[in-house]
């Protein structure tokens, strides 16, 4: 069950494939995820140096959480994967145009974990299509919805 969930990302880009990674974190930063304080609109991921790292994520501190550590909450965290899995997607990501996308943080066995999506990004007239596609699923439910009132 996803705590944060950028939900921009499935309008913005086609996820091709999916990863589940572990992040680098600090104590307060996982009370602060814990209590719903993230964000990961903004975020994005890139690699350096052969490793994997999340930029612009937002985790506000709590007031209470850490008192000798200055707080920074948009620092760059790395990401945790096996080396065969980075090396995959460092070619993929360069070779044939992929981003990597931060879909949404979740809990699994006590640990953050991050969502990742293999993907590339949409064009203008595949959004407009995606949109019309949502609004006619939405006009189906409402006509079936009213077909099967009036029925009765």
């Amino acid at each position: 069950m996803a705590i944060i969930q950028n939900k921009k990302a499935r309008f913005d880009y086609e996820i091709e494939e999916k990863f589940e990674a572990g992040l680098e974190l600090r104590g307060w930063e996982v009370k602060s995820i814990r209590a719903g304080g993230a964000s990961i609109k903004e975020a994005h991921v890139f690699v350096r140096n052969g490793e994997l790292f999340l930029l612009n994520a937002n985790i506000t501190p709590l007031k209470t959480a850490s008192t000798h550590e200055k707080a920074d909450p948009t620092r760059n965290r790395k990401l945790l994967l096996h080396k065969h899995e980075i090396m995959r997607l460092i070619g993929r990501v360069e070779q044939a145009g992929y981003s990597l996308i931060p879909l949404d943080m979740h809990f699994k066995d006590g640990r953050v974990k991050l969502e990742l999506g293999l993907g590339k990004g949409k064009k203008l007239f595949e959004k407009r299509a995606d949109i019309g596609k949502r609004e006619w699923k939405r006009e189906q439910g409402r006509l079936l919805k009213n077909r099967t009132l009036n029925r009765k």
